[in-house]
């Protein structure tokens, strides 16, 4: 796998469209202090690199009316069929993340609902008849204490994503 240099002006470039991804190239120029073609060259090296794979609207689930927001543990009755219980989960609209974990459980979902009914519809309706889907643990959020992207700060080398 190839590696990519991160330098400073790399971490600064990341820096700026990670608070605000639609801020203008030539602005992330200015406050650089280098050409809007220069930044371009490095954000195509760093999509290139596979370290941005590009950008989005991020959409707050309380603004819609997505006042639960749940973390569920799911045990499945067969591991290696885990690809086709992820298939079945895709459907799913309010399921926003899923994840194959090692611990008490095969998978974890993260899951955004109106109220307490709707996530017990999505889990007793929905996910628990999913075939190879033995059972269910849920984990509702009580509150949010931060969010963020990841970041590489001062980390020079990062292997290049397939």
């Amino acid at each position: 796998m190839a590696q990519y240099n991160i330098d400073s002006l790399d971490q600064k470039i990341l820096g700026f469209l990670i608070k605000n991804a639609r801020m203008p190239f030539l602005e992330v120029a200015r406050e650089c202090g280098i050409s809007g073609a220069a930044i371009h060259q490095r954000v195509k090296k760093m999509e290139d690199a596979g370290i941005i794979t590009g950008s989005r609207l991020q959409v707050k689930p309380k603004a819609l009316g997505l006042d639960v927001c749940a973390f569920v543990g799911v045990h499945l009755n067969e591991c290696n069929s885990y690809l086709n219980t992820i298939e079945d989960l895709k459907s799913i609209s309010e399921i926003v993340e899923c994840h194959f974990v090692t611990g008490s459980y095969e998978l974890l979902l993260k899951i955004y609902c109106r109220d307490h009914e709707h996530l017990m519809d999505i889990l007793v309706n929905t996910i628990q008849h999913i075939p190879n889907v033995q059972k269910t643990e849920s984990l509702i959020s009580l509150d949010q204490a931060f969010e963020r992207q990841v970041w590489v700060k001062d980390k020079k080398t990062v292997k290049k994503a397939k």
